[in-house]
């Protein structure tokens, strides 16, 4: 479990190394950092997140609806999306008593890397690229920045996507920057403090094991 960065310690890392993300144009560089700028002074509610689609699985109008707030480079939502996530899928979204909405929080700018490669696919590729990702967490999220940036450019490659598409995705730096803001807003409106935490018909919950989130959702469902 770990704790959220602010909207302003996430662009510090990112500016940190932004002269480099900007100088290295072509595939096999680190993408590209969000707007400098005066863009970066504005607060999170600023910024335009219209264009952030919800991420979602199951129906829209179940009984029950859980929102997974996760970053792509916490071991414990690996974990998660390992195991327990598979059961919730099977038991509970697949039989249309859960929606699930899957909402990424940023730690670092690796994981925000990450998060454009999800969403590069679109949604009809997202979950599977997303558990890509988990699988290889450890494998992918080691060395300096470039080579995390070509290990998740494999990544989407495997999943079908070509290097021009991963290019485009990876150096929208408006899109990071939507990212940011959106990921900022969601974690204020729902008091996320840790990854992975859920919101479960609107109340939120840190970490758990499956018997007691099963229980959890069982107990909505009844209710």
């Amino acid at each position: 479990m770990k704790p959220i960065l602010g909207y302003a310690a996430l662009f510090v890392g990112a500016v940190a190394v932004g002269g480099y993300f900007l100088n290295s144009g072509g595939t096999g560089s680190t993408p590209a950092a969000p707007a400098l700028g005066a863009a970066n002074a504005q607060d999170a509610s600023a910024i335009d997140t219209s264009s952030i689609v919800e991420m979602t699985l199951g129906q829209a109008d179940a009984p029950v609806t859980v929102i997974e707030y996760a970053s792509y480079t916490c071991p414990h939502c690996a974990t998660f999306h390992e195991g327990p996530f598979k059961q919730l899928k099977e038991e509970y979204i697949d039989t249309g008593k859960v929606q699930f909405i899957y909402r990424e929080v940023y730690f670092d700018r690796f994981g925000l890397w990450a998060s454009m490669v999800a969403r590069c696919g679109g949604e009809s590729r997202f979950f599977g690229v997303s558990e890509m990702i988990y699988d290889q967490q450890s494998e992918w999220s080691r060395g300096e920045p470039a080579e995390i940036a070509d290990n998740l450019r494999r990544i989407g490659r495997a999943a079908g996507m070509n290097d021009d598409e991963l290019d485009a995705c990876l150096n929208d730096g408006d899109k990071a920057q939507a990212l940011v803001a959106w990921y900022q807003g969601n974690a204020e409106e729902h008091n996320i403090n840790s990854t992975p935490s859920f919101v479960v018909n609107g109340t939120t919950y840190s970490n758990m094991n499956y018997a007691d989130f099963s229980s959890l959702i069982d107990d909505e469902i009844g209710s």
